[in-house]
């Protein structure tokens, strides 16, 4: 028998943002960083977007994976000339697989200061809970 004090949501949250973080330097795509808090009652994901027009953020789940998805388009004028380009512009998309104890029907999202925020409830039955401990007479076992 197993017994492990490990919060399996915390350990699946930080093995898939290594995966998918590796993936993202990898291959030289833009960064959507994010933090991920596992409470009681839910799940709360924040996401850094600065910049972004929130009429482009999209928050998607299918079949168990959210998706995150945001646009910051060109700002250069026909009058201007770049001459430095470190934010990066473009389509940002970032995935994230949920455990079967979240429940997906329930997922809220909302944006402020450059931050999306998405919170994701706990099933019930998998929500912490107190056990009772009966308390009674210790009686012998005969032998």
């Amino acid at each position: 028998m197993l017994l492990t004090s490990i919060d399996p949501f915390f350990q699946e949250f930080e093995r898939q943002f290594s995966r998918l973080a590796n993936q993202t330097f990898d291959s030289g795509s833009a960064v959507m960083p994010m933090d991920g808090l596992r409470r009681d009652d839910d799940v709360l994901l924040r996401f850094d977007l600065p910049g972004i027009d929130p009429d482009s953020i999209e928050v998607t789940i299918d079949r168990g994976v959210l998706s995150v998805s945001a646009r910051r388009e060109e700002e250069v004028a026909e009058n201007e000339r770049l001459f430095v380009r470190e934010r990066p512009m473009g389509t940002f998309t970032r995935r994230v697989y949920l455990s079967e104890h979240l429940d997906s029907e329930e997922i809220d999202a909302g944006y402020a200061n450059g931050v999306l925020t998405v919170r994701i409830p706990v099933l019930e039955r998998a929500r912490p809970r107190k056990v009772e401990i009966r308390r009674g007479e210790t009686r012998a076992i005969k032998a």
